[in-house]
Order: structure tokens, then C-alpha cells, then sequence
């Protein structure tokens, strides 16, 4: 029977029980606190891992007043060696597994839906973010342990070769840090391509992706904002021409065109965007 799943490894210039160290109790240091990397991204304040067998994966939102999401439940912990992680949101299970290398240690990840799970709810943001652990072990020496947060403002550029486009924008103009996605090799067609230019956010997307029918739009700004339904009542109720109404991916959004028809991105701030 075919599996549904998807899998991805990297190399680490560390030793297996450091890795496993790194990879589970500094989670919130290397998970990149992007716009679709959590299932409330908006309201985010801290992602943690509880260690040991039933420990959960929980974004926290005000720990005060327990208002949280458990995102899965760990069902093996063998510090060195291998982790899996049964999803509580999804229904999907990732196992990670920790191998030493000449060189330091092969971590290995394949995130799969489970028996008889419902394929709708399934992401495989576990194999996605790979790469942001490979970025936060080799700067992880001087990096400050403070999450990195971006900026409140952002920009989503429209191409007919996303990956084309990141890959020059990376090479000729030397833009934006890869501590969120690898740079795309030849042949690959990601459907969102997110990198960091200083505290700021850039995002390619498919040129069909933009949110237009009538007109190409080949740009969006965006801009995050404390209230989002506010600024929303406040904009439509003043003439701004709403594109999509308020939605939940990962974030909360809306889009609108200004009086010359450019479209902006509005999204709800985290407690700990400055």
C-alpha cells in the first residue's frame, strides 16, 4: 500500500546526543517564527518540547491563562538516537532519527499520515523546517538565545520561476539569510519560498498564485498590525476595496487594494513582534 509522506535529511557538525539536545530543547531558537510555520502564528509568544516519552509539542500563546495548542505527543524519546512525534492537530506521525557521521551527525526525518488519517489535515512542516536547524546549529555558537523575530513589514514578489528568482535575487543582488528554506536547487517547484533580509520577510510565490483575475499582480506588501479586526473594520469602512476578507493560514490575513489598485497584505501581529 502506497504511504503518503514525505522525508528529508541534513548533516550537522555536531554529535548525535547534541544534536538530539539542540533539535528538541531549543526548538523555539531554530523554528523560524514565519508567517505559515505554526498553526496560529499570529498570536504566538513561545513553541516548546517536553522532554520524554508523552511530552508535548505546544505553541503558547499566554501561558498565563493556559491558553495553548498542543501540536503532538511524543511516544519515543531515546536522547541521541531517534524521536517520533504523533501528531495531535494532524493525523500524521514524524520520526527523527539521529546518526553519526564521520563529520558529526545525519538527522533524518519522514513525516507520514497515518492509517486511515484524513489527508486534508496533513503538512509536512517538520521535513519543511529541516533546514532551519542546519542554519540555527551552525550560528548557534555566537546567535543570541532570544527568538529571532521579523519585522512588521514584508514583501510577497510574484514569478512565472519562484526558485529561478530566489536563486539569482540570493546570487547577484546577495539578498536575505537561508535560515528559513534552503536555496532551491534546479528542477524544484516550492509553492512558498521565505527568506530574511535583515528583520524584514521576502516571499516568492507562483505568478498564477497572485490574487488577481483580472490584473497581474506581481507584488504584495505586507504589513503586520496589532488589531487586526480593527484595522480591517477601519479600512473597508473607509473605502479601501477588500480583496479577501479576514483568513486563517498559519496567520491571520486580509487583503486590499489602495486607491491605484496595489494590494496589501494585512496580518495580525505576535504579542512579541516589536
Amino acid at each position: 500500500m502506497t504511504r503518503t509522506s514525505a522525508s528529508a535529511s541534513v548533516e550537522v557538525d555536531l554529535d548525535p546526543h547534541t544534536a538530539f539536545k539542540v533539535f528538541t530543547q531549543e526548538i523555539d531558537l531554530w523554528w523560524v517564527r514565519g508567517p505559515i510555520n505554526f498553526h496560529d502564528a499570529s498570536r504566538l509568544a513561545e513553541l516548546r518540547m517536553e522532554p520524554g516519552v508523552g511530552g508535548r509539542i505546544l505553541e503558547i500563546y499566554d501561558e498565563s491563562s493556559g491558553d495553548m495548542l498542543e501540536t503532538a505527543r511524543i511516544t519515543v524519546w531515546e536522547p541521541g538516537i531517534r524521536l517520533i512525534l504523533r501528531g495531535t492537530v494532524q493525523d500524521t506521525e514524524t520520526d527523527i532519527r539521529f546518526e553519526a557521521t564521520d563529520h558529526g551527525t545525519r538527522v533524518k526525518v519522514e513525516q507520514y499520515l497515518l492509517p486511515g488519517g484524513d489527508p486534508s489535515t496533513i503538512g509536512f512542516g517538520w521535513v519543511h523546517m529541516l533546514g532551519t536547524f542546519v542554519a540555527w546549529c551552525r550560528r548557534r555558537g555566537s546567535a543570541s538565545r532570544t527568538p529571532r523575530e521579523q519585522g512588521r513589514l514584508g514583501i510577497v514578489l510574484s514569478y512565472e520561476d519562484p526558485p529561478a528568482a530566489a536563486r539569482w535575487l540570493r546570487t547577484v543582488f546577495q539578498l536575505g539569510s537561508w535560515d528559513v528554506d534552503s536555496p532551491p536547487e534546479e528542477g524544484a517547484s516550492p509553492s512558498w519560498i521565505e527568506f530574511h533580509v535583515g528583520d524584514g520577510i521576502v516571499i516568492l510565490s507562483p505568478l498564477e498564485n497572485a490574487p488577481s483575475k483580472d490584473l497581474p499582480v506581481t507584488h504584495m506588501t505586507r504589513v503586520y498590525v496589532d488589531d487586526l479586526d480593527a484595522h480591517f473594520a477601519h479600512a473597508k469602512a473607509n473605502g479601501a476595496t477588500i480583496v479577501r476578507g479576514i483568513h486563517l493560514h498559519g496567520e491571520r490575513t486580509y487583503i486590499a487594494e489602495d486607491l491605484e489598485g496595489h494590494r496589501w497584505v494585512f496580518a495580525q501581529a505576535r504579542p512579541t513582534m516589536h
